[in-house]
């Protein structure tokens, strides 16, 4: 998941700071000393995560475009410059430039905005921003809430007491409230110092960087890994009370699918699954080795010749074409599988499919899985020449059944004048009259259009007055018959009215007199 850290970069982050020591610090320092410690932990533990660095004053600029290395971050950290009058509106229609430029909408993205709750002056300021808001034109929209899924956290280079003096406070919740509610606010507790300002940063850290590690199990074979980017929690929107679900820290593979039995399923987001090395003992990494770097490389030598189940599944995945399905929680299923960065590379990946026993129809509900050996006879055959997949669905799917719709007036239009092409046509056409009739009126009735059924009915009656004096006498027997139906249907008021009745032709002696004289 990306991040854009925001850092505010005017005159009155220069304000100073009363510090233990002979040091001057500015709220500009300890807010650099914040983020120093943030990028410090992400260089170590969210190595794979892309972030850019922007400030701004009344105008904003990107310092850092999107990059994991998190020494340029630094150093950029170092040559800020301090500018006029804080505009807070201009640095999220940055925000929104940059992000989608570089990810378009769909990625879900979280901003770090770093500022000291002076919200400006005059035009521009956040309070004429809000102010405002209601009052725009869509093409002045104010940019929250962002076009792309996101969080936005604020932190604070002032404690809560002087915030709430002023109104600071309540106009950057606002602005959570305006991004959907996603996001938080930190302020530092207590006086304005290093040590608390590390403890603010440290509470954004277990927030939402903090790595999730799991354990990967399959029979009696486990691997430590790091699940990357962080699962987010879901909520199910059809409870009564909604409740975030979480996937467990223990992934158990229940069982292994073909690729093309369970194709390109629906997911609700995609991770990487990364080994860890954990050293139980001290002495694995090798006593003796000072340098940071040395060490490092140490230590990856050491893991690459330990055995990881991890290491074997992914390979094992690639080279079958199958997928592993893992339970993540109660009736909560996802899938690991190898994806191909390139030629050279592949990467073993998770995607979580929605909660749920039954996430893939075609598949069934996953409980009733079972292996191969359980069945009479190979479901895919002696020579692998055909699938127990997909599943055939008990009932008929409503998309699968010719449905009547009506979307524009052309399409009833044309129903009635079929109806009336094969009245003029009767008896010969008294099967498909009867039919279309039948369907005209279950769609009339379904979707309670009840005057449609007395105009059709107003209909039958008028081509029955105008039959010329060579048609059928069966004709103008079959019309009165089918428009009286369709009236009594229109009251909605009889067992005729029902919406399984179909209106049956009349029974006529016509035919048959006409066959005798003959």
């Amino acid at each position: 998941m990306p991040t854009v850290v925001v850092m505010d970069v005017s005159l009155s982050m220069t304000r100073p700071v009363s510090v233990e020591g002979s040091e001057e610090y500015q709220r500009k320092h300890l807010a650099v000393h914040g983020l120093t410690m943030l990028f410090e932990h992400m260089a170590t533990n969210y190595k794979l995560e892309f972030t850019a660095l922007v400030v701004f004053s009344s105008l904003w600029e990107l310092m850092v475009p999107f990059t994991r290395d998190y020494n340029t971050l630094q150093e950029a950290l170092s040559n800020m410059d301090d500018y006029d009058k804080t505009c807070l509106e201009s640095a999220l229609l940055g925000v929104c430039n940059i992000v989608q430029q570089e990810w378009g909408a769909a990625i879900p993205c979280q901003v770090v905005l770093v500022t000291d709750g002076c919200l400006g002056i005059g035009r521009g300021s956040l309070r004429h921003s809000l102010a405002t808001h209601n009052q725009r034109s869509e093409s002045n929209r104010f940019p929250l809430p962002f076009p792309f899924p996101s969080k936005l956290y604020v932190m604070c280079m002032a404690n809560l007491e002087e915030l709430q003096s002023t109104d600071s406070l309540d106009c950057l919740e606002r602005l959570i409230d305006l991004n959907n509610g996603e996001g938080q606010i930190f302020t530092i507790d207590g006086p304005l110092c290093l040590k608390n300002v590390q403890s603010m940063f440290g509470k954004l850290i277990d927030l939402a960087y903090t790595p999730f590690h799991a354990v990967l199990k399959c029979g009696h074979l486990t691997s430590d890994v790091q699940v990357f980017p962080r699962p987010e929690p879901f909520v199910i929107d059809e409870e009564i009370d909604p409740i975030p679900k979480v996937i467990n820290t223990d992934l158990e593979i229940v069982g292994f699918v073909d690729i093309a039995d369970i194709s390109s399923p629906p997911v609700l987001s995609r991770h990487l699954v990364l080994p860890i090395a954990l050293n139980r003992e001290g002495d694995e990494v090798g006593p003796g080795i000072t340098d940071d770097t040395e060490d490092e490389n140490s230590a990856n030598q050491i893991a690459g010749k330990i055995p990881n189940f991890c290491v074997l599944l992914h390979g094992s995945l690639k080279v079958e074409g199958m997928v592993a399905v893992v339970q993540l929680g109660p009736e909560w299923y996802g899938m690991l599988y190898s994806q191909a960065d390139s030629k050279k590379k592949s990467n073993l990946m998770m995607s979580l499919f929605e909660p749920g026993p039954e996430p893939l129809p075609w598949l069934g509900k996953m409980a009733q899985l079972g292996p191969i050996s359980d069945a009479k006879e190979n479901p895919y055959g002696e020579d692998d020449n055909k699938s127990p997949f997909p599943l055939q669905p008990k009932n008929k799917r409503s998309y699968a059944q010719n449905v009547t719709v009506w979307i524009k007036p052309s399409g009833l239009q044309t129903d009635v004048q079929k109806i009336l092409r094969n009245a003029r046509k009767l008896p010969e056409k008294t099967q498909t009259f009867y039919k279309e009739l039948n369907r005209l009126r279950k769609a009339a009735l379904a979707f309670g259009f009840l005057d449609l059924l007395k105009g059709v009915a107003d209909m039958l009656e008028r081509e029955c007055t105008l039959l010329p004096d060579t048609a059928h006498p069966d004709a103008a027997f079959q019309l009165t018959h089918a428009a009286q139906q369709l009236k009594v249907a229109s009251t909605g008021a009889s067992e005729y009215a029902a919406y399984d009745h179909n209106i049956a032709p009349l029974q006529t002696d016509f035919s048959s007199t006409s066959t005798e004289r003959m």
